[in-house]
């Protein structure tokens, strides 16, 4: 049975965000290690490459762990599909005759399509959406550790 209501933002996404609505944060949220996993082999090439490009960012600003292993292969691959269908569209175009006549819109527009949509949905878990990203705030510099009080300080705010 599906839950109701707007899915929950992650606590570590609040946390970056200020918690705007000033709602208790949760205190059980399971906090696994914030380091980015390990690629998995079985990416196409270009899934491997996105993820070379973004898991060092995610993992710096604490939202790429350990257990976001699937969900951030399947944004990768669906990265690397979409970008295959539009390379595609891009040589090809978009539209072709059928044998009898009738002009038919190639399946890679709807390929493509699917997989833009894939990749906004995975794009919002992580905050890599311009809109998810208003509501981060980063305060460190990259390479530098916040010194732990300072950290709950500023959760408890």
């Amino acid at each position: 049975m599906a839950t109701r209501g707007r899915k929950p933002k992650p606590t570590a996404l609040k946390v970056l965000g200020g918690n705007p609505g000033k709602r208790p944060l949760n205190e059980k949220e399971p906090q696994p290690e914030k380091k980015a996993p390990r690629c998995p082999s079985w990416l196409e090439p270009e899934a491997k490459k996105e993820w070379k490009r973004m898991a060092k960012t995610l993992e710096t600003i604490g939202v790429l762990t350990q257990v976001d292993k699937a969900a951030f292969a399947g944004y990768c691959q669906a990265y690397a599909r979409w970008k295959e269908a539009e390379e595609f569209l891009s040589k090809h175009g978009t539209i072709f005759k059928t044998p009898s006549g009738y002009i038919q819109q190639v399946p890679q527009v709807s390929i493509a399509q699917t997989y833009l949509k894939v990749m906004k949905d995975f794009c919002s878990e992580f905050g890599l959406t311009p809109a998810a990203r208003t509501r981060i705030q980063v305060d460190s510099a990259e390479g530098q550790e916040d010194d732990p009080m300072e950290a709950i300080l500023k959760v408890m705010k």
